[in-house]
């Protein structure tokens, strides 16, 4: 297994744990930012975020404090009736395929959540929507890959 691939089930868990679940609350590392953290073993994620409802945020993931992935979002409410629990139901359905933010489409009463993929997980770029009724009221790009640290 290389080494991307046998970090997604962490990846997954991390996810799983921290902010769909509503855990993982650390102290802010930067002035008025959400941070989430998530620790197994020598494996550790950070998931820090700016804003409500307008926000920008960063996921990572670190191997023996080596950063080996990340992904960056910025999103938006577009529209009335959002709401913050569905989006968080939607991404504990993460799934391992897709294991950026949620599954490709999950629907639960009102609501229809869409995410939508390009390249994999070495370096990929992605769009994330929910609607109300049919009408758009929130979006979020994504994009990330594969980090090399080096001795800069």
């Amino acid at each position: 297994m290389n080494k991307l691939t046998d970090i997604i089930p962490f990846l997954i868990r991390a996810k799983k744990q921290t902010y769909a679940a509503k855990g993982g609350q650390v102290a802010s590392s930067r002035p008025c930012s959400h941070d989430l953290r998530y620790e197994e073993g020598e494996m550790l994620y950070i998931d820090t975020y700016l804003g409500g409802e307008r926000f920008a945020g960063e996921e990572a993931v670190w191997r023996k404090n080596v950063p080996l992935w990340a992904m960056n979002y910025v999103g938006r409410v577009t529209g009335e009736n959002f709401s913050g629990d569905f989006l968080k139901e939607a991404l504990l359905n993460v799934p391992e395929d897709m294991p950026y933010r949620g599954p490709a489409s999950y629907a639960s009463g009102d609501y229809l959540y869409k995410c939508n993929v390009s390249g994999d997980f070495s370096f990929f770029s992605g769009y994330e929507e929910i609607f109300f009724r049919g009408e758009s009221i929130y979006e979020c790009h994504f994009h990330g890959g594969e980090i090399f640290a080096s001795d800069m």
